[in-house]
């Protein structure tokens, strides 16, 4: 899979996701749910970024193709998880996704975790 493909394309999604948030739900969304919807842009922002770079440590030498694949598969996960847990809470108020997103939270921390394991081999 290209990874720093879709680090860039999800990077793309944080950018509409933010501007719609900014300007699409100013007004609609209490202050509680915005803060929320914000939250989840934040961390897609810095997991997809994450998406991006991660590959470079393969194509340096430093980290190998398996290694890379779990870590950005869990980074992925954890945007899908973690993020749209938050969306779809603040968008609908159903506060039963947000069962779901310290799932997603596990998936980052695994993923960090696991790369910093791999890059000290």
């Amino acid at each position: 899979m290209n990874w720093s493909g879709l680090g860039a394309i999800l990077l793309g999604l944080t950018v509409i996701f933010g501007a719609f948030g900014a300007h699409g739900l100013r007004g609609r969304l209490d202050a509680y749910s915005m803060g929320i919807y914000e939250k989840a842009v934040f961390y897609q922002f810095i997991h997809a970024l994450a998406i991006l770079i991660v590959p470079l440590f393969t194509r340096a030498g430093a980290l190998s193709e398996s290694a890379n694949a779990w870590v950005c598969g869990l980074l992925l996960a954890g945007i899908l998880i973690f993020s749209g847990s938050l969306y779809v809470l603040a968008l609908t108020g159903i506060r039963t996704f947000g069962a779901i997103t310290p799932i997603g939270g596990l998936c980052f921390i695994a993923a960090w975790f696991l790369l910093a394991f791999r890059l000290r081999r």
